[in-house]
């Protein structure tokens, strides 16, 4: 009887050990599906400049690019070869970049867990100083939210034509848990990784702060969050979620242009057309987060502290994984 029951009492036991670890590991991914209306910064378009006249909104920032011109010229095939536009620069939502820690998992598809993968999990520890150290898997999808709703310009250079698209998961990528192999990619960060170069990095803080945007001359800092190199998953002196997650969105966005899966949208040289830009400009791009809590009053440059608006931002549980709607600069001939 006493053998009856202590075998019952370790089914019981167990079952219950199992529902609550069911529990966790469905809730070890959170997620919500955007809602366009309340997660989306629809002011961050401002300001939009058409033909050197420009369009603000209140309490929104540019990147204090030069205006494009009035009249522009592009190629066109026989028998045109000529077209003349005006001249239009806007900021379009244009990415979403999910930085989790658990492998495959996607909070902008409401919590789902796209697969298993034999990857590292992600993890981080805040310590004293430069102590803290984190990793984060990211994902990058296409999400052309303004062809949706027909507010895209679809005329001339300044067409988009793209559909929804998961285009990238560090998962598969060999290089995102490895910092020695990374080194493939950003072989000059060997030239930053001095007291000098990163003493540097203290100009771009103030101009990040003060501006909203960095300093595209000092390409190898990202402001208040630190360094830009290595190229992966990897940030050292983590001292919380937000601040470590923005880093790794703007390592991820480098890395994108490095591997030309980004070009620069935004010069006057890419007026007809995308080109190449293997050194991020980063005032190309501002973030806002959409996930776990909407920040949808401002657009911010990459490497601008989350100081005052990422209070409250991250929290125990379901409050760890992070989503950003990618705000990307376009300077485009409209016709």
């Amino acid at each position: 009887m006493l053998k009856n029951f202590q075998l019952s009492s370790l089914v019981c036991l167990l079952v219950i050990a199992l529902g609550f670890s069911g529990k966790a590991a469905a809730v070890a991914c959170g997620g919500r599906f955007p809602n366009p209306v309340t997660d989306i910064c629809w002011l961050c378009m401002f300001p939009i400049n058409i033909g050197g006249v420009p369009i603000t909104a209140p309490g929104q920032i540019d990147n204090h690019d030069v205006p494009p011109p009035l009249i522009c010229t592009c190629p066109a095939p026989p028998p045109i070869f000529i077209r003349v536009g005006v001249g239009v620069s806007y900021w379009e939502p244009a990415r979403v970049a999910e930085v989790v820690r658990t492998p495959m998992c996607s909070p902008t598809l409401g919590g789902a867990v796209l697969g298993t993968l034999p990857v590292p999990a992600g993890n981080n520890h805040e310590g004293d100083g430069d102590q803290g150290n984190a990793f984060y898997h990211v994902h990058w999808f296409q999400y052309p939210v303004l062809s949706w709703l027909g507010m895209a310009i679809t005329q001339g250079a300044c067409m988009v034509n793209e559909t929804f698209d998961m285009s990238y998961l560090s998962e598969l990528d060999p290089l995102w848990d490895d910092d020695e192999l990374s080194f493939v990619l950003n072989p000059e960060a060997i030239l930053f990784a001095n007291p000098i170069a990163q003493a540097a990095c203290v100009a771009d803080t103030v101009a990040a702060s003060t501006t909203m945007f960095g300093l595209d001359t000092l390409f190898w800092c990202s402001g208040s969050q630190g360094s830009v190199y290595p190229l992966d998953g990897s940030h050292a002196s983590h001292v919380g979620g937000v601040d470590s997650s923005l880093a790794i969105v703007h390592k991820h966005i480098f890395k994108m242009h490095r591997q030309f899966l980004a070009q620069d949208t935004s010069t006057i040289a890419a007026m007809c057309g995308t080109i190449p830009q293997p050194i991020l400009r980063k005032n190309q791009y501002k973030q806002q987060m959409m996930y776990p809590i909407p920040q949808n009053v401002l657009g911010l440059g990459l490497g601008v502290p989350s100081t005052i608006w990422g209070v409250g931002k991250e929290f125990p549980y379901q409050g760890e994984d992070f989503s950003y709607l990618i705000w990307r600069k376009r300077t485009c001939c409209a016709f």
